[in-house]
C-alpha cells in the first residue's frame, strides 16, 4: 500500500498484542503471523506475505517496517499515519509470481478502512520485487 498523507501524528496505533488476532486477517496470532515479520525474526518468504505483513504495519501503525519492506528506489522519505483512518480488513484478490522461484510479483487486494468513521476502501494492485534476496513492496497502480 502507498497511501501516505500530511497529515499529524494522531492517537496510538491498534492496540494489537501478541496473542491478538492478526490484522492480516489469516487465521493466526499476530505474533505468529505479521508480527515475526515487523519484529525483524522473520522474512516474509512470499510477495502475499509481505503484502499481508505490510497491511498489519499500517494497522499498527510501524512506519519503521513499511519504510524497511520498500524498494529503496520508491521509497520515501518518511511515512504519516492520518490519524482519523483505521484499517479494518484485507481481501487479497489475485497474486502472480512471488514466490522462492521468482524475483517478481504482484498481488491486488481490497483493503478496507474508515476514515472519520466513514467507511471507505482502497483497490490497488502492488508490485514488488527481490532486493538483496528479501522481498520488498516497489510502485502500485489504484485499480479504482
Amino acid at each position: 500500500m502507498s497511501r501516505r498523507t500530511s497529515r499529524p501524528r494522531g492517537p496510538a496505533a491498534a492496540r494489537i498484542g501478541p496473542a491478538s488476532p492478526c490484522p492480516c486477517g489469516l487465521p493466526a496470532a499476530y505474533a505468529e503471523c505479521c508480527g515475526r515479520f515487523h519484529s525483524g525474526s522473520a522474512a516474509a518468504p512470499t510477495c502475499e506475505a509481505l503484502m499481508r505483513s505490510r497491511y498489519a504495519a499500517f494497522v499498527v501503525r510501524d512506519a519503521a517496517y513499511l519504510l524497511r519492506t520498500w524498494h529503496s528506489g520508491t521509497r520515501p522519505p518518511g511515512v504519516d499515519f492520518d490519524p482519523a483512518m483505521r484499517w479494518t480488513g484485507l481481501d487479497i484478490l489475485d497474486t502472480t509470481e512471488g514466490s522462492a522461484f521468482h524475483s517478481t510479483g504482484t498481488v491486488t487486494f481490497r483493503a478496507h478502512y474508515t476514515d472519520d468513521g466513514r467507511p471507505d476502501s482502497l483497490h490497488e494492485k502492488s508490485r514488488f520485487v527481490r532486493h538483496e534476496g528479501a522481498w520488498v513492496y516497489s510502485t502500485a497502480v489504484f485499480v479504482d
